[in-house]
Formats: C-alpha cells, sequence, structure tokens
C-alpha cells in the first residue's frame, strides 16, 4: 500500500478535474477495502486546497458511509459553505462508481492570540527506542509474517507502549480501556502544515478502535469485525508528523456492537490534537 513518504505524498497529490472538484490515486494493496485514514487524509487534502492559505485546519468530522474500493479512483467533491472573517467550513463529499461513501466537514482557522492551557503528558513512557514495532506486536498475535505490516503500512514508524490487557504496562480501575504508542512516518516530509495534517489524519486512524476491544481479549482482524464509523479530529498546536508523537489513547465505553475510542496526541510533552472514533466491533462467531 504506502511503504514510503514518497508514496504517502503521491497519495495526497489530488488530480483537481475541475474547480472544486478532486480525483485521487489509488495505491496498491492487497486490502480488501480502502483504509478509512487514506480516505479521511485525501478529503482533508481536498477541503485544504480550497480554503485560504493563511487559514489551518483546527477540527473536522467524517462519517464512512460505505467500505471503498481498491481499484476505482475516489472523487472528492468540496463545497465552500462559508468564510467568514476568522473561520472557513468546508464540506467534502466522497464518492466511487457513483455511491456517496464518506463525508466530511472541515473547519479552518486563522491564527490568533488567545488562552493557553493542556493536558498533561502521560508520565513515566519508555522512549521509543526501547519500545517493540507494532508490526512485530501484531505477527506475534496473529501469526502473519511482518511482511503484511510493512506492505500496506510501511509508511509509518509505530512503536508499541503498552496497553491495559491481563498483564499489560498500564493499569488504571477507572479506565478499562488504556493503549499507547509512539508513531511517525519513516522519514522527513516536506516543511507543508496542510501535509503533516493530513500525515496526522492518515495515522490516527490505525490503531484507535483497537482500543476498545482490549478488556475483551479479542483482536480486529482475528475473531473482530471491525469498520469506522465516525471519526472526529481536533489540531491544537503545531507539529511534525515526521517527528515522534506519542498516541495515548483510552475507550471508555463499548456497548451494542459498537466502541468509542478517545486519542490524545502529544509532541515533546506538548498536546498537539485530541481524536474520536466510534466504529463497530462485533464478535466474529466460530465456525
Amino acid at each position: 500500500m504506502v511503504q514510503s513518504v514518497d508514496q504517502l505524498i503521491d497519495l495526497l497529490e489530488l488530480e483537481e478535474i475541475e474547480s472544486d472538484l478532486f480525483r485521487a490515486r489509488q495505491p496498491d494493496t492487497s486490502l480488501q477495502r480502502v483504509f478509512g485514514g487514506q480516505v479521511l487524509a485525501q478529503a482533508l487534502m481536498a477541503a485544504a486546497r480550497t480554503a485560504p492559505v493563511t487559514r489551518v485546519v483546527h477540527s473536522l468530522h467524517g462519517y464512512f458511509l460505505r467500505p471503498g474500493r481498491t481499484d476505482v479512483p475516489i472523487v472528492y467533491a468540496v463545497e465552500a459553505v462559508r468564510d467568514g472573517g476568522s473561520f472557513s467550513s468546508r464540506r467534502v463529499v466522497a464518492r466511487q462508481a457513483g455511491s456517496v461513501i464518506f463525508y466530511l466537514s472541515a473547519s479552518f482557522h486563522e491564527a490568533e492570540e488567545g488562552f493557553e492551557h493542556q493536558d498533561v503528558a502521560p508520565a513515566d513512557v519508555p522512549p521509543p527506542e526501547e519500545c517493540p514495532a507494532l508490526g512485530e506486536v501484531l505477527s506475534k498475535v496473529s501469526g502473519r509474517p511482518i511482511s503484511v505490516w510493512e506492505r500496506e503500512w510501511g509508511v509509518l514508524d509505530v512503536r508499541y507502549v503498552g496497553d491495559s490487557r491481563p498483564g499489560g504496562s498500564l493499569v488504571d480501575q477507572t479506565h478499562p480501556a488504556l493503549a499507547r504508542m509512539w508513531v511517525r512516518t519513516n522519514a522527513p516530509l516536506p516543511d507543508e502544515r496542510r501535509l503533516h495534517q493530513a500525515a496526522l489524519a492518515y495515522l490516527s486512524d490505525l490503531t484507535l478502535l483497537s482500543a476498545s476491544t482490549i478488556p475483551h481479549g479479542v483482536f480486529i482482524g482475528l475473531n473482530v469485525q471491525a469498520a469506522s464509523i465516525d471519526h472526529a479530529m481536533w489540531f491544537h498546536r503545531p507539529f511534525r508528523a515526521d517527528r515522534w508523537l506519542l498516541y495515548d489513547q483510552n475507550s471508555p465505553s463499548a456497548s451494542s456492537g459498537l466502541g468509542l475510542s478517545l486519542g490524545r496526541l502529544f509532541q515533546d510533552d506538548v498536546l498537539i490534537g485530541s481524536v474520536a472514533q466510534e466504529g463497530l466491533i462485533r464478535a466474529l462467531r466460530k465456525r
């Protein structure tokens, strides 16, 4: 799928068919459906292409409506909802083969001074160099070779810090579902803020829903049918997606086949973003 930064940049470089209408490339992949983070990132790039250059995205909300096919291009239509004095709103509709597969609403903001406060970053987190690669962890759980991970998500360097499964390194009686990992792209990205924000959107969808399965001893892709349903992000402060980010995740609730997961992203102990996602986590019946 996406193994290098050049491939990621190519994936996010949309073709403008006409005004406010963009067509995206599809990567070479063995996945049966399009990775949700790809659609999220491409839709954000489409919206950003139509917003004033002095404004950066501060929030987005997306709904995954249908699984995307990997053999058909995705077309993104952008509606310029409003350009106010300091905010711009955009709505994006993603279509594939005539069907709507995804909606995105994004808000862009002119930089300004204001009040400042933030959560404190988690303490006593081992550095990424001391944490195993996520591909290694998944390989041990699934029995599949690491090459499967590297083929699809090799562009991301993800290190698994720990979770709150029985015997796990994270224990909090008030939060039964916790997971942490370090993440960055595997090589430097160009100095373009919107590209780093799109890369963050891309990586934010990779592991977040898995946090909602942690207390139940199951794994997405093995004994759980999973699908992202909605995804929200808030971009608080500048960051670089090619430098280590601590992705602190928890799931406050799972019920009726749905799991809710929340995430905080820290860089150098600074809270740079927040994420929320609800998705399907349906236990697969044994044959």
